[in-house]
């Protein structure tokens, strides 16, 4: 309380007069005290009118430091209590989620083609559970692609799964290249044969870093019939011990093509770029239009490692370890891309195809192996030939054997003015005089002797079709084989019967004049009375056809590769058109120096060079 005024000094008592406006009453809002009732109530004073202070201006700072207020902020070592907690649970749940995804440490984001058009993202246990090229991210977060092939998928794909993966697999490392930043206008470069794309994750390497589930807990390769496909001239027995390949090529024996030729040249050409790659090499032919590939060849060379699993073989891309390759996905190994490589540009002679000759001739001598009931007989047959033009000891030179390989059927000649029909048989009597001339010219020193060598000179003839060998011009010549023959229509009719009595229905007799045709081929074992029927329905009468039809198929294919190895083996020359395949395999089958540094290859077939596998 304020002590009270002192009024003993002096004669008047200073007394502070409040100016007339000023309200007496006092605030509560100064003291926080209740103004008095009345006067009597409680005694009344002005001490706080003397010397209260004026209230703090609440602009000013406080002239007393106010009192510091306890905080409520935990102390440093709550936090980090906190913080370890909250660390440790949600270790646990990654943990838990880690072991309930089965190992699956990283979500794969991926697109997969539908309809060729549109992107579906998708997760790792999400993938398709059909083949198809998909982007993954890896563990950097980096974009990344592979081709994604379910182990149970039946093996070989389907030609058409093949021709969508090639397809597909462009497009995606197209995306995946944007996604780094590349634009499309940078990558219409033409690439090097051996270009290894950077962003491509092969599927072993993808497995191991956990972005595909590949196999776990099952066995590396799938035994199953269905899912395993055939391989040829594979050990039955003994794989576990051998070491998988590091890389391989797997040559799938399907095409759409009924032609042989065409098969033979790629398998060749595919073997030599396989040994160049040092690849191990496989053949497949568990859907191959001629049979199984040991009833026509014996066995490819074995080789020192086992076949990987099949869902790593792959179509593309050219550096996968494991590559397949058909004539569906000719394009992705044989392609432009393939021609730059391994053709000379610098040549303009037939050098400029020589490295591709090579790979085709290493091929050849590693694979045309024939079975052992036609191999002897080849052998029997050539020298047979060769005896016939041997000249009586004493004179200088022997008889010239030309071989005349005649292709007609569904192919024509590529020259313009035969390209509607086939080019004339005079045209390689014509050519064969020619080269008898040229060879035994009696102006030459040898006289007589060269006269009696052109008498012992003669035509061996291989054809598709059976009319040529009973042609005009090919009287006096020789079937290249006899073992197999293609017997035409006049051959095979039926005997007559008396069209006044009713008979049993017999098919209209069927001959395979005109030549090898793709339709007849295709149709070959179905009936006239059930064209309609399918040859792999379940039915006992189509699987009997279907193996009709494979008996004839494979007759046709023995009977092609007979008359290939006879004329290139017991020939001097051969004299062929470039438009069939036939007569670039005997080229190949020759040998370089025979059939092409000497001139013993004849094409007739307008002014071209030798070509290897021919896209279309």
């Amino acid at each position: 309380m304020a002590p009270a005024m002192d009024l003993s000094h002096g004669t008047r008592p200073k007394v502070m007069i409040a100016p007339p406006r000023l309200n007496l009453r006092r605030a509560a809002s100064y003291q926080g005290e209740k103004a008095p009732t009345s006067s009597t109530s409680s005694r009344f004073n002005f001490n706080h009118l003397v010397f209260a202070s004026p209230p703090p201006s609440p602009g000013l700072p406080a002239l007393v430091p106010r009192p510091r207020k306890s905080s409520a902020a935990p102390r440093p070592s709550r936090v980090l209590r906190v913080l370890a907690w909250i660390t440790g649970l949600a270790a646990l749940l990654l943990l838990v989620e880690a072991l309930v995804q089965g190992g699956r440490q990283v979500p794969v984001a991926s697109w997969a083609f539908q309809d060729g058009e549109e992107y579906e993202t998708i997760r790792q246990n999400e993938l398709p559970t059909f083949p198809t090229p998909i982007t993954v991210t890896d563990r950097r977060g980096k974009s990344k692609w592979t081709v994604s092939i379910p182990p149970s998928h039946q093996f070989p794909l389907s030609m058409e799964e093949y021709s969508n993966i090639c397809t597909k697999c462009q497009e995606v490392a197209t995306r995946v290249k944007e996604l780094h930043g590349i634009s499309q206008s940078s990558q219409q470069t033409i690439r090097n044969y051996y270009y290894e794309d950077p962003y491509f994750m092969d599927v072993r390497d993808a497995e191991k870093s956990g972005l595909l589930p590949g196999t776990k807990g099952k066995a590396q390769t799938i035994t199953t019939p269905a899912h395993d496909g055939r391989l040829v001239g594979q050990r039955k027995g003994g794989l576990e011990d051998m070491e998988t390949c590091r890389t391989s090529m797997t040559f799938v024996l399907e095409s759409s093509d009924a032609g042989l030729g065409p098969t033979l040249m790629m398998l060749w050409t595919a073997y030599g770029l396989a040994q160049k790659e040092k690849r191990a090499f496989f053949i497949e032919d568990s859907r191959w239009a001629y049979g199984e590939y040991a009833d026509m060849f014996k066995s490819s060379p074995m080789q020192s490692c086992k076949p990987p699993p099949r869902h790593q073989m792959l179509p593309c891309p050219r550096n996968a370890k494991h590559l397949v390759v058909s004539a569906t996905t000719a394009r992705e190994t044989f392609g432009d891309s393939f021609i730059t490589e391994y053709e000379n540009t610098k040549r303009s002679d037939i050098d400029r195809e020589r490295e591709i000759y090579e790979l085709a001739r290493v091929g050849y001598k590693a694979l045309f192996r024939l079975n052992d009931d036609d191999r002897p007989y080849v052998n029997n047959r050539v020298k047979e030939i060769k005896a016939k033009a041997s000249v009586p000891q004493g004179n200088y030179n022997d008889g010239t054997i030309i071989g005349v390989h005649v292709r007609q059927g569904d192919l024509h000649p590529l020259e313009y003015q035969y390209n509607g029909a086939y080019i004339p048989l005079d045209q390689y009597v014509q050519k064969f005089q020619e080269l008898i001339e040229e060879r035994h010219n009696s102006s030459t020193p040898l006289g007589g002797e060269d006269v009696v060598a052109k008498q012992h000179s003669f035509m061996v003839v291989a054809s598709d079709n059976p009319d040529v060998y009973e042609a005009d011009e090919f009287k006096t010549s020789f079937r290249a084989q006899e073992q197999i023959k293609l017997a035409g229509k006049q051959h095979a009719q039926v005997e007559n019967l008396d069209p006044s009595a009713m008979h049993k229905f017999v098919d209209e007799a069927f001959g395979w004049e005109g030549g090898f045709f793709a339709s007849m081929f295709w149709n070959l074992g179905r009936t006239t009375l059930h064209n309609a029927d399918r040859l792999d329905d379940s039915s006992q009468e189509s699987e009997q056809q279907l193996a009709d039809a494979m008996r004839l198929r494979g007759l046709i294919g023995r009977a092609y590769v007979m008359d290939l190895a006879v004329l290139a083996e017991a020939s001097d020359t051969v004299i062929c058109t470039m438009s069939a395949m036939g007569c670039r395999l005997l080229a190949v089958m020759m040998g370089w120096d025979k059939a092409m540094a000497r001139g013993n290859w004849v094409n007739i077939d307008g002014d071209y060079s030798w070509t290897g596998i021919t896209l279309s």
